[in-house]
């Protein structure tokens, strides 16, 4: 198999931000020359190409380092369509290499002192510091396990430095009590409901305030999106806040693609002292996505699985990612996005496997218009023996136009709504919102059957008035009215708001 790289190259490589020694600087010289044209090595200064089936996936326009976001496909890059998805290309060659197992491992994010310098230096001095001999004679056994062990004893801490120690193990939960009231209905064999309300575009929060009125009493909670589309909008934190003020509970959604290390850590400390239980980790949408001026899109800082272990081990471990002791930490209830129909459902099984095991505890899925495709993905879940270690959380959106069915078919990535769909909106000609409401209904009848499932999140896309609608005509139990009690001024001043 040809280890020249699928793709190209997103950006030229990188050059150090500090002055390097004559010695390092040769090194890194020989180094890009020879693994760039092979796989298209960016010069990160923390090459995992052994663990990505030797493709750099610094060639992700996302710059994503632990598996493709919710818009891989087979065809292409969703962010430059003239080029492939590399994750796509890293799982398809890890499959066919047998390799797989090893895209579990959480990988770190990038510590820019090394960025654009060399890596084989750091791999000599590792061998030294184990010994010439001794990984010599470990390389030459024909014992698979103690070569794989010599091996790992060279390369893992090289690529795992020690403020971050990734691995592919599963990090059960280390409090007992529901972090929040959406834990404790989960674990409680409930079958529940979410639902998006959209953040308003400028300061006015009356229709904002209107729209948790109407939706928390069929809701156990609601998800204030972190502008999607990259287009800005007020933030999911303080619509977070203002849902607890009106005894909504809020699920706040972090964007990787706005974010640095810093400012998650941050983000998440006040968000704890303000009341809120609920987090939920996306990577955001491209910022090709977004309105001109076109933002910077070639490097995240971190991507949704990476915020996942440092938030994880904020709350479980009682540390910062620098290794500095919490006094008190944050408590909350980690959650992730799913995608089913990103590309082919054993890949998307292992990129929510891996998500799992980096602390996600509940899924919110993207739009799901076709539950035997929907139960495909499921089974693979199975086969991985991973459902029993999340909640999931079905994502569904009424169709209000054919219009808006083909938008999401062509242009939303992740999203696939079947001809049969099609033709009944087409079909449905100015009736076609009311035949939207029936398809939704339709559907979740047919996934609420579905072993695995615990309940469904709605995202009515700016539709709020709907919700209910929904949920009463689905079924679907309205939780008990949570009382939560209002944040007086200033949030600081005032003790973290009580869990039931």
């Amino acid at each position: 198999m040809s280890l020249f790289t699928p793709g190209r190259r997103w950006q030229p490589a990188y050059f150090p931000f500090k002055r390097e020694p004559f010695g390092r600087r040769l090194l890194a010289g020989i180094e890009r020359v020879v693994k760039g044209p092979l796989f298209g090595c960016r010069m990160c200064g923390n090459c995992v190409l052994q663990e990505t089936a030797f493709i750099c996936p610094m060639e992700c326009p996302k710059g994503a380092r632990n598996g493709p976001c919710g818009g891989s496909t087979e065809e292409q890059c969703y962010v430059d369509p003239t080029r492939p998805c590399i994750w796509y290309k890293i799982y398809e060659r890890s499959f066919k290499m047998g390799r797989e197992e090893k895209l579990l491992e959480v990988l770190p994010p990038l510590d820019w002192d090394e960025v654009g310098t060399e890596t084989w230096g750091d791999i000599w001095r590792q061998t030294r510091k184990v010994g010439l001999g001794k990984v010599a004679r470990g390389l030459a056994t024909r014992d698979p396990v103690q070569r794989t062990e010599t091996w790992e004893s060279v390369f893992r801490p090289v690529r795992q430095p020690d403020w971050w120690q990734g691995d592919a193990k599963y990090h059960p939960p280390a409090y007992e009590e529901p972090a929040s009231e959406l834990e404790r209905r989960l674990r409680a064999g409930e079958f529940v409901v979410t639902a998006e309300v959209a953040p308003p575009m400028s300061a006015a929060t009356g229709l904002l305030t209107r729209n948790i009125d109407l939706v928390k009493p069929y809701v156990a909670a609601i998800n204030f999106t972190d502008c999607p589309s990259a287009t800005p909008r007020m933030s999911s934190l303080a619509c977070s806040v203002m849902a607890m003020q009106q005894g909504a509970e809020p699920v706040l959604q972090i964007a990787a693609r706005d974010i640095t290390r810093v400012g998650l850590q941050a983000h998440v400390i006040g968000a704890a002292a303000l009341g809120v239980r609920n987090i939920l980790c996306l990577s955001g949408d491209s910022a090709r996505m977004g309105p001109p001026p076109l933002a910077r899109s070639d490097v995240i800082d971190i991507d949704s699985i990476q915020m996942l272990w440092i938030l994880r081990r904020m709350r479980d471990e009682g540390h910062y990612l620098d290794g500095r002791k919490l006094k008190k930490p944050p408590m909350y209830f980690l959650g992730a996005a799913a995608s089913p129909f990103a590309s082919r459902p054993e890949f998307q099984a292992l990129r929510e496997e891996k998500k799992i095991n980096a602390g996600a505890q509940f899924f919110q899925t993207n739009l799901v218009y076709d539950p035997d495709g929907l139960e495909i993905w499921l089974n693979e879940l199975a086969k991985r023996n991973i459902l029993d270690k999340v909640y999931i959380l079905v994502g569904v959106t009424p169709l209000k136009s054919l219009r808006m069915a083909r938008y999401m078919h062509e242009h939303v990535p992740g999203v696939r709504i079947p001809d049969a769909i099609m033709k009944r909106m087409e079909a449905a000609g100015d009736g076609a919102g009311e035949e939207g409401v029936l398809i939704a209904l339709e559907l979740m009848e047919a996934i609420k059957k579905l072993e695995g499932v615990n309940g469904f999140h709605i995202m009515a896309v700016g539709w709020e008035k709907i919700v209910p609608r929904l949920v009463t005509e689905a079924g679907l139990t309205a939780p008990a009215k949570l009382e939560t009690p209002a944040i007086a001024t200033p949030p600081s001043a005032q003790p973290a708001l009580a869990m039931h």
